[in-house]
């Protein structure tokens, strides 16, 4: 035998004894692997299967924080998602409008000055803080308030006896325009007859959407009138109710919706008073810096019709609408009736109504929005740039707003509105609107005013 001969056959076995040892344990953390892998697969079907119950007690996160398990739920690929979840929303819209007023109309209502503004600047976060609860906090830097409550909510949804709660600030279920986003306005503002709606007070609201039935309805209580800080205070009264219902009546393979709805709304104002005016359907929002305003210079436009104060022990409103989509075209009407009930003085009742009409020129389609029982947004089929012109409509509207009645005589104003929409992309978009604005004043007489009307707008 060879003198080295020994001494390699000792070092291979030496080698070998370890690769055989270190062998055997891979084999047996590959089996481990293995049999984790399949429990992990168990484990997923299980939490897919059945919500995570909640922990018995806190632990500690890599940050220090505590977390609990029910603050981790599947979602529907089966993985764990935390809470609470939070999107920030904004948008703006920055106006420009010019104002031509014959002789009569500014005797009637003063001189309207040309003026550019941001109508709405806003910020928001929403999100859910459990499977079952959502919320949505929101204000606007532009409105009267800097900043105001928008909608500042939480809702608790699919409770067994109430479906959807919401409680908090937000827009009351009266009013197929007041409802409609203004990210979603077909027209710069909202018709006439919105000057009727509570629009977004304080209170509480239970609503149900049937995707297959095709309605919506809701019914809120709330506090009246709610400042601009989501505030009221009052003992005598400050209450109110609204409720509404919508529902498909006929639906087409296309997307094609014929919308119906109804809705009332009673209210116990807190002074015991109201008040109904309204614009030609274009408000510049009052700056805020007195000092750049020349003194005897106004810095909104004025309200063409208003009733003033009115004593009242309870106001109904009572509307009705209808709404339809098919193709390129889309259309909306409603109505709306107040009826006050005067102290120490006989009833009276006022109206609105408005109905327009959209086509897009591009061939997009507009949708219907099944969960708030409203039109949704336009949608580019080709963003503008290089391989695209954006999506481009025209629409026309009218509207009506009396507030003649009894001796409450605040006038009668007729608008027609023509408008022209570029979408640039599906949050950014131009508006262009000229408006001619009849007005017959009790006390003046009947008068014109025309404004053109530009608006850029951004959301997020």
């Amino acid at each position: 035998m060879n003198r080295y001969a020994i001494p390699i056959l000792v070092l291979v076995i030496g080698i070998a004894g370890p690769l055989r040892a270190e062998t055997r344990t891979d084999m047996s953390m590959q089996s481990r692997m293995r049999s984790l892998e399949a429990e992990m697969a168990l484990l997923q079907q299980a939490i897919g299967d059945t919500p995570v119950a909640p922990a018995s007690h806190g632990m500690s996160s890599a940050d220090g924080s505590d977390f609990y398990m029910n603050d981790y739920l599947p979602d529907n690929s089966g993985y764990c998602r935390q809470f609470p979840t939070v999107k920030v929303t904004g948008l703006f819209q920055a106006d420009a409008g010019w104002v031509h007023q014959d002789v009569g109309n500014r005797i009637a209502v003063g001189d309207v000055q040309d003026g550019a503004d941001f109508r709405r600047a806003r910020l928001a976060a929403t999100g859910d803080v459990a499977e079952n609860v959502g919320f949505m906090v929101e204000f606007d830097f532009a409105f009267p308030g800097r900043p105001s409550f928008m909608d500042v909510w939480l809702e608790v949804r699919d409770t067994r006896l109430l479906n959807n709660v919401k409680i908090g600030h937000f827009r009351q279920p009266i009013g197929l325009g007041g409802l409609t986003s203004v990210k979603e306005l077909t027209f710069v503002e909202r018709a006439l007859p919105f000057a009727f709606l509570p629009f977004r007070q304080i209170g509480a609201m239970t609503s149900t959407v049937n995707d297959e039935l095709g309605t919506t309805w809701a019914i809120s209580g709330f506090r009246f009138p709610t400042d601009a800080f989501g505030g009221q205070i009052g003992d005598n009264g400050g209450y109110g109710m609204a409720t509404r219902l919508t529902g498909i009546l006929l639906e087409g393979d296309n997307g094609s919706i014929l919308h119906l709805g109804g809705a009332y709304s009673l209210i116990d104002p807190a002074n015991d008073a109201v008040q109904y005016r309204s614009q030609p359907e274009f408000f510049i929002a009052e700056t805020g810096g007195a000092a750049l305003v020349p003194i005897g210079v106004p810095s909104a436009v004025p309200p063409f019709v208003d009733t003033g104060v009115i004593a009242t022990n309870t106001a109904n409103i009572i509307g009705g609408e209808l709404a339809a989509t098919h193709g390129r075209w889309h259309a909306q009407a409603e109505v709306l009736y107040a009826l006050v009930h005067r102290i120490g003085a006989s009833n009276v009742a006022f109206s609105g109504a408005t109905a327009q009409v959209g086509y897009i020129l591009t061939g997009e389609h507009r949708p219907y929005n099944r969960g708030a029982g409203v039109l949704g947004r336009i949608v580019p089929d080709n963003n503008f740039g290089h391989f695209g012109c954006g999506a481009w409509e025209v629409a026309a509207r009218w509207s009506m707003l009396d507030l003649n009645d009894a001796d409450v005589r605040g006038g009668r104003l007729n608008t027609t509105t023509l408008g022209l929409n570029w979408y640039l992309n599906k949050y950014t978009k131009f508006q262009f609107n000229y408006i001619h604005a009849f007005l017959d004043s009790p006390v003046n007489g009947d008068s014109d005013a025309d404004l053109f009307v530009g608006r850029a707008q951004v959301d997020f």
